[in-house]
């Protein structure tokens, strides 16, 4: 929680409770679901929650704003992104039914109102929202044609490495913009050696 704490200093008491009870809540469900890797249980605080936490120190999401995350797996980024956004709306999805059953049973202990729970192929699922948030479910080429008619505003996209070639990729097959496609170094903001390559790429319209 200590990194938590440092990076994000107006959190209410109740956003500091709801971020404590992370790592007890995902440990009772990696016990009988295995969403995170044994080994980086203990690391869930930096490999998990503050990389999800980075979109919030790249921009904020107005009020009654939506967002659906994209193959959340146990609720990664939209569980700590709606701790930290309680007047947003979340959609998480995910095809894995095991994993999005960890999502609804850790948003059902923190009484998470503004988190609704999907599974579901992203492609299946209709309407659209304001904002598509994901965590490296796959290469950008593949991934913008998945939720190319399902967002508003942008994509946002944590991925790390050098992506160029990847970017350039999704620009040629999908005929996008270069202009519209901009990269943010979270090691910009967080200064642990985990973020030196972590990136947040955001695709606008």
């Amino acid at each position: 929680m200590e990194e938590i704490i440092k990076y994000f200093k107006e959190l209410t008491p109740r956003q500091i409770e709801q971020f404590t009870n992370l790592l007890p809540l995902y440990a009772e469900w990696n016990d009988r679901i295995n969403v995170i890797s044994r080994k980086d249980i203990e690391n869930i605080y930096l490999h998990h929650v503050l990389h999800s936490l980075s979109i919030g120190r790249l921009l904020t999401f107005p009020e009654n704003t939506t967002v659906l995350d994209v193959g959340t797996g146990g609720g990664f980024p939209g569980i700590p992104l709606a701790i930290l956004f309680p007047k947003v709306k979340f959609t998480l999805c995910d095809s894995i039914g095991k994993k999005i059953k960890v999502a609804q049973g850790v948003a059902d202990a923190l009484k998470l109102s503004n988190v609704t729970t999907v599974n579901s192929r992203v492609e299946a699922i209709d309407g659209r929202f304001d904002y598509v948030v994901s965590r490296a479910v796959t290469r950008l080429s593949e991934f913008y044609p998945w939720v190319k008619g399902k967002y508003i505003n942008s994509i946002i996209y944590l991925k790390g490495g050098d992506l160029s070639d990847e970017i350039a990729e999704c620009v040629k097959i999908n005929k996008l913009d270069r202009a519209l496609i901009s990269e943010h170094y979270i090691g910009e903001w967080f200064e642990e050696e985990y973020f030196a390559e972590k990136k947040i790429i955001i695709i606008t319209r």
